[in-house]
């Protein structure tokens, strides 16, 4: 449907190499990473949400710690989202394996369910009890891989996602501790690499003021700061040995009101459409028996030049969701995949008021979407 598709990039590394490349240089076996970070005696993999790097590399004097970290770029793969960031960096996997397909997506059997809140979409009871997360990510994650090569692994993230459906399916394994601010998340974090353990840590906050300001505005830059500020504290920190590796989950882009397109007031794209899942800027389209091809046509002629508007079958040959696409993440995918362009957004106002009036947005293939980066610092030696 579409010509000049994007495509994986092949000569940068993906997100999910990270935590198997550092967890070898640990001693860890088994875990295959295109990178090799030397000999570690204890480390953290730091994610800060949102931080990407065509962001980082514009506000550089924002951030002078993270800027002398700057080390290459990451590729997160589609879709640039934080529950498939997430399950990339615990998992090592792309998302056709992992399978978190969306900020939304069908689970067959199930429906459309919100990945990060792990309940039906758009509104719902807590899920947990009847879509086991255990089950809907079935896979060995890095850090009970990590555990049983005799690591001290431990999970540093917000004290309210403890036990979360999320946190159960893609990053079980390590012991959970809850934070609750910058503080106890820089100590936390330090403490684990001076007790020779391996620990990765999550920091939500400059995505949300993207979200809400913008990435790039007054708000997001001093936030950026804050994340600056963190960082510096864990590194001034590092042991002899001690590793640091500051990646993040996806980048993000100002949507462009000109270029947004509300499905909900255009009711031919719901003609033959069963469900309707992902974000403003990656849509999963779920159409009727039948339907496929005229869904298609018609949200290849409404979308225009806003979007690339590829089947199912086309996104996975692209190469969308990895090399390798397993069945049972594959049901999970749209028989339509729509991916904005540029600045666009594919929005609904009337089911997704929350999420239609942000500013900023992500999922999709744009550079500033898809570029992370990597900073690395290491513990002095001697």
């Amino acid at each position: 449907m579409n010509s000049a598709l994007p495509q994986p990039d092949p000569a940068l590394p993906h997100l999910a190499d990270v935590v198997p490349g550092v967890l070898a240089a640990m001693g860890v076996g088994g875990l295959d990473s295109p990178l090799s970070f030397g000999e570690v005696s204890g480390a953290c993999v730091l994610l800060v949400d949102g931080l990407g790097a065509d962001l980082l590399d514009a506000h550089a004097a924002d951030a002078p710690t993270l800027a002398a970290l700057r080390s290459s770029s990451l590729q997160v793969g589609f879709p640039s989202t934080t529950a498939a960031g997430l399950a990339a960096v615990g998992t090592g996997r792309r998302s056709g394996q992992h399978g978190m397909v969306g900020y939304t997506f069908r689970v067959p059997g199930t429906g459309v369910i919100n990945a990060l809140r792990w309940r039906p979409h758009p509104w719902g009871a807590d899920l947990r009890e009847q879509l086991i997360p255990e089950e809907v990510q079935p896979l060995p994650t890095t850090f009970e891989t990590a555990a049983m090569a005799g690591v001290a692994v431990s999970v540093v993230s917000a004290a309210e996602f403890t036990d979360s459906g999320l946190t159960r399916a893609v990053l079980r394994g390590g012991r959970y501790v809850g934070v609750h601010a910058l503080g106890d998340l820089a100590a936390t974090v330090a403490q684990v690499i001076d007790d020779g353990g391996f620990c990765y840590g999550y920091h939500a906050d400059l995505d949300l003021v993207g979200h809400l300001h913008g990435p790039g505005s007054r708000a997001w830059r001093l936030q950026l700061r804050q994340v600056d500020r963190l960082v510096e504290s864990v590194v001034e920190a590092l042991p002899p040995g001690g590793l640091l590796a500051v990646v993040a989950d996806h980048g993000m882009v100002t949507a462009d009101p000109e270029t947004t397109l509300d499905i909900d007031a255009a009711p031919e794209l719901l003609d033959g459409v069963e469900d309707i899942a992902g974000e403003p800027r990656a849509r999963h389209v779920y159409v009727r028996a039948g339907a496929a091809a005229d869904v298609g046509q018609t949200w290849s002629a409404v979308v225009a030049d806003r979007a690339w508007v590829l089947t199912r079958d086309q996104a996975i040959t692209a190469g969308w969701f990895g090399p390798q696409v397993s069945a049972r993440v594959a049901a999970r995918i749209g028989d339509l995949v729509v991916a904005a362009r540029d600045s666009a957004a594919m929005v609904r106002r009337t089911v997704e008021p929350l999420e239609s009036a942000l500013l900023g947005h992500h999922g999709s293939l744009t550079s500033a979407e898809q570029r992370v980066p990597l900073l690395l610092a290491r513990g002095r030696l001697g």
